[in-house]
């Protein structure tokens, strides 16, 4: 069996979400949390055709072209998180498409509200996992020139 070789990313990566047409967004490498989590607001379920979705605004204050941009998904999934202040918080996840090095790959993101963080988008180690390594010591490494 052939193993692959992992790339090497930093602390803190821009990232695209190409699904949504998203470009450079700042995403904080979170090797102590499992989950990855997306900024977000007005997170709300419903149902379409005897399925779960949820719509929510995705906030960004660094990309004004996005901030406040409406999305409506499918959830992929509900489930307890423990954030970094210790509190539990049932959160909605939903699944899209991430890039580093160019490459997409698909990412499960829980929706909160990350106001009170520096960075709109935390990848933590469940999609890190047999995809890369961290040197914390660097930063943007995955950007592409």
């Amino acid at each position: 069996m052939k193993k692959m070789k992992k790339e090497i990313i930093g602390r803190l990566e821009t990232v695209d979400l190409p699904t949504w047409n998203i470009k450079e967004i700042e995403a904080k490498i979170d090797t102590g949390a499992y989950s990855s989590s997306l900024h977000c607001h007005n997170i709300e379920e419903f149902e379409k055709n005897d399925t779960n979705w949820v719509r929510f605004n995705l906030l960004d204050p660094d990309h004004p072209s996005y901030n406040d941009r409406l999305f409506s998904l499918p959830v992929l999934d509900s489930r307890e998180v423990k954030s970094s202040n210790g509190q539990s918080e049932l959160r909605v996840f939903i699944e899209t498409k991430i890039s580093f090095f160019g490459v997409e790959y698909p990412i499960e993101l829980s929706l909160t509200n990350r106001s009170e963080m520096k960075y709109p988008l935390l990848i933590g180690r469940k999609f890190l996992r047999k995809k890369f390594l961290v040197d914390v010591s660097k930063k943007n490494l995955s950007k592409t020139i």
